[in-house]
């Protein structure tokens, strides 16, 4: 069987989480620059290989302090570890139909095997000849297994910052013709 090659449409993908905050609401935030590519077996994206490398000073919560302070040294040290990284190990279909993405979150200097729920979304050419197919990734992270390890105590009980952090994907890939390849990662 042929490998297909594909090349993330960082303009068509998000990379985004969610953290409690005060114990009661989320903050949401996301990864503004990252690159990503896949070789699959298939045109379906089933049985690929995935690779991933996002850069933390791109992090964005919409509000610059609480961005400022999550980039500093309480939190991800984005100058001392600048970028995060994530490859995958396996992709395999569960009896639900969905499909689960295992692999290697590098983060922080510190690497954990990490497993996300993937739907895929299906693949279509774009008007402009190319081919393009989709997925989306659900899962959670205990953001203290990296090192992210600060918090605060409420006066009411509880803490600031909860441990869990929920991530929430999108995914876009361009199929990438081989005379034309050259990987980013």
């Amino acid at each position: 069987m042929e490998t297909t090659k594909w090349m993330i449409d960082s303009n068509h993908s998000e990379i985004g989480f969610k953290v409690k905050h005060m114990m009661f609401t989320n903050v949401s935030g996301h990864f503004r620059e990252f690159e990503a590519e896949a070789e699959t077996e298939d045109h379906f994206l089933q049985d690929g290989q995935f690779k991933f490398r996002g850069k933390v000073s791109s992090l964005n919560t919409g509000n610059p302090d609480r961005d400022a302070h999550l980039l500093g040294t309480d939190f991800f040290d984005a100058e001392k570890y600048p970028e995060f990284t994530y490859e995958s190990t396996s992709y395999t279909k569960d009896g639900d139909g969905d499909f689960v993405l295992k692999g290697i979150l590098t983060l922080k200097g510190i690497s954990r095997p990490i497993s996300l729920r993937a739907e895929f979304h299906g693949s279509a050419q774009d008007p402009w000849g190319n081919e393009k197919a989709g997925f989306g990734l659900v899962g959670s992270l205990n953001r203290k297994d990296w090192g992210l390890n600060w918090n605060t105590a409420l006066e009411t009980g509880g803490v600031l910052v909860g441990e869990e952090v929920k991530l929430i994907i999108e995914l876009q890939f361009i199929r990438v013709q081989e005379e034309s390849y050259t990987s980013v990662l």
